[in-house]
């Protein structure tokens, strides 16, 4: 038996092409291609504007590869966790974080993660694939619903701060944005968009030669290369230096303003020394800094900082005159927050 075509794998050149050899006028694949991007249809039956026969046609050569919800739970701060099945029956997770002010999906990238940060738990899982552009582009459709349907609010913000690195995962990232952001599509702002990235000065620097119009949030949590390497393995082949130069080039190119995330560990990179180092990197480009509140994995290797080393290290920088926000944990009792994902799940069994 031949193997289907994933149908939203097409673009809609391609798609206008098979539907000729079915001879099929042009103007279905436009019908097609809404249904699949726009009306989020997820079999075929759903495209009543086309006929019986058509349809038949399309669900015996095409599969639609929706993701499926496998588990919910709920924090006590209303933040809500997803497992979610793919069609090869492998586990990812996607967040709603709703607050007084923004409505919030997390959305995953790749099965697994390679980058093996130390404080991050999908670091400690093995990288199984990349996730298609249909795949992040369901987890955003589903959370959207989820949000309207537990707080009758819809997404106002969508950040790639799930399982895996967004731009080891380049193409499918930014062609699941488009389709996120396209009118034919969900139609959200770009603004309201933020992909984050461990530090792959190569890709930054494509975001720019590719003119994004999305936000970029560099995950640093030191600004100095020794503590850096210890945490994270991806900075002895991208160190500061070297990321300084793609980060640049990065505002050159967009004229966005960048994230630097900072998580806060006790007695690692919570003293005014190291606020000093992450000052002078703040030099470099405009940016503004979120510093985070540290969410435990069970290691026991890195501990939260106190809060008021916590104050007083986001107090120096506002000192340098670098606009700092203080992101409390959200969702900690689920093992929803930062660096938490698969935590206590099967993936990690």
């Amino acid at each position: 038996m031949q193997k289907k075509i994933d149908i939203r794998q097409l673009s809609i050149e391609q798609l206008t092409n098979e539907l000729s050899e079915l001879g099929e006028k042009p103007f279905r694949a436009k019908q097609i291609y809404e249904w699949l991007w726009k009306k989020r249809a997820v079999n075929f039956d759903q495209m009543t504007n086309l006929s019986e026969k058509l349809r038949d046609k399309l669900t015996e050569k095409y599969a639609i590869h929706a993701i499926k919800l496998s588990e919910s739970q709920l924090s006590n701060d209303r933040t809500v966790k997803n497992a979610f099945e793919l069609a090869d029956n492998a586990i990812i997770e996607g967040v709603l974080i709703p607050t007084s002010k923004r409505m919030t999906a997390c959305v995953s990238v790749q099965v697994g993660c390679s980058l093996s940060c130390a404080f991050c738990a999908t670091g400690t899982l093995k990288r199984v694939r990349n996730l298609n552009q249909d795949e992040i582009f369901d987890q955003v459709v589903m959370i959207n619903n989820q949000a309207k349907e537990k707080y009758d609010i819809p997404l106002s913000n969508i950040v790639f701060m799930g399982m895996g690195e967004p731009l080891l995962n380049y193409q499918n990232v930014i062609d699941s944005i488009d389709k996120i952001t396209s009118e034919k599509g969900l139609g959200m702002s770009p603004k309201r968009i933020t992909v984050s990235t461990a530090g792959i000065a190569k890709m930054i620097k494509k975001l720019g030669d590719d003119n994004v119009r999305f936000n970029l949030a560099l995950s640093l949590h030191a600004a100095n290369d020794e503590k850096r390497n210890k945490i994270m393995p991806i900075n002895e082949s991208n160190n500061l230096e070297v990321l300084k130069e793609a980060i640049v080039y990065f505002y050159l190119k967009t004229n966005t303003r960048l994230t630097f995330e900072y998580i806060i560990f006790k007695d690692f990179n919570d003293d005014i020394s190291d606020a000093m180092e992450l000052a002078d990197f703040c030099n470099t480009v405009p940016c503004k800094v979120n510093i985070i509140e540290y969410n435990s994995i069970d290691d026991g290797i890195y501990q939260q900082a106190e809060p008021e080393k916590v104050d007083a290290f986001a107090s120096y920088l506002e000192k340098r005159n670098i606009i700092v926000n203080i992101r409390r944990s959200r969702g900690k009792d689920i093992d929803a927050a930062c660096g938490q994902l698969a935590n206590k799940n099967k993936l990690s069994e």
